[in-house]
């Protein structure tokens, strides 16, 4: 098959070829894919997209009438995904369910290690010789109250991390899992998961229910000093109600490895530009935030396996028309 790869980066390039061993035609795209730079697409039978790649109804529709029947994601989430759409034209959608789950747990244990221990300001002052410790007072994970919101496989992973460290663990998740539970997890509904967490992770999907799910009520429920840690999905967190909530200081700690707006900001050197995101400008100017950019996936092992899967599910579909992993819309 013809597969054009939308946001392709240089190590995009090098685990979807080592993935693909010649099988398919593969055209790598820099650009992301839009209403501007679909076009870009030449008529593949397949694109294939990540997660800021702009998958709408014109989007849909210009692809479908350009003859692509196949849309691979190289992700879990499909919010960006006009699912209905791509239905109504025929098109089929695939994902990467799973990767490695331990990816984006470790990076939300090491953004929580970060920010409670100050690692990141330790560094920068040692290299300034500066060697006080004012400042960079963290507290004992052991003990501490963990709340997860949703325990898919990365959720229950990183809730035995959290176990390992010494922390009770407790969890809000429709579908409750039976291997968290077995690692001493204790199910609370989500009211009270936000009043008694100390530290709170998320590694829920980004679905109707879960959009700004942690808003000015949330944070009205939750401890003052809570440290709150988002690896799911950008818009699970109203920005501009977290801004509030670290002036009260109900907020002791924000680490991001996601943002709502984050399209124009990540995977990209920004760094001679101005940021014209005022709510993200605003984010960084706290000392006790920390934001890196989509990092939570970016490792050998995920990569292989998002490579893997991707050229599995364009390949199950050129051979039997069907996707190993589908996506359909919601009825």
């Amino acid at each position: 098959m013809d597969v054009a790869i939308f946001s392709a980066k240089p190590y995009d390039r090098q685990f979807l070829a080592a993935a693909n061993e010649g099988r398919h035609q593969l055209a790598f795209i820099e650009a992301r894919l839009s209403d501007e730079t679909v076009r870009f697409a030449g008529g593949a039978d397949c694109i294939c997209a990540f997660v800021n790649d702009q998958v709408t109804a014109p989007v849909i529709a210009e692809l479908a009438a350009a003859g692509t029947k196949l849309i691979a994601l190289r992700s879990a989430g499909f919010n960006h995904v006009d699912l209905a759409a791509a239905e109504a034209a025929g098109m089929t959608v695939g994902r990467v369910p799973a990767y490695s789950p331990h990816a984006v747990a470790e990076h939300a244990v090491a953004l929580i290690l970060t920010l409670n221990r100050n690692t990141h300001r330790a560094f920068n002052r040692v290299r300034e010789g500066n060697f006080a410790l004012e400042g960079l007072l963290g507290f004992d994970l052991c003990g501490k109250t963990v709340g997860v919101v949703g325990t898919g496989l990365i959720g229950s992973t990183f809730a035995g991390i959290m176990r390992g460290f010494g922390c009770r663990v407790i969890a809000s998740d429709p579908y409750p899992s039976d291997e968290c539970a077995a690692l001493g997890v204790t199910y609370v509904p989500l009211e009270r998961l936000f009043a008694e967490a100390d530290i709170l992770s998320l590694q829920c999907p980004l679905t109707p229910d879960t959009h700004h799910l942690i808003d000015d009520r949330a944070i009205g429920l939750m401890k003052r000093g809570v440290m709150i840690v988002n690896t799911s999905r950008g818009a699970v967190v109203d920005a501009s109600a977290v801004i509030r909530g670290l002036k009260s200081g109900v907020i002791g700690g924000l680490a991001l490895d996601v943002y709502e707006e984050e399209a124009d900001l990540f995977f990209e050197d920004l760094s001679q530009k101005a940021i014209q995101d005022d709510v993200f400008a605003r984010l960084l100017t706290f000392p006790n935030v920390l934001i890196t950019g989509h990092q939570a996936f970016f490792t050998r092992e995920a990569l292989s396996g998002i490579a893997r899967t991707t050229i599995d599910n364009i390949t199950a579909y050129e051979d039997t028309g069907r996707v190993l992993h589908p996506v359909t819309a919601p009825r």
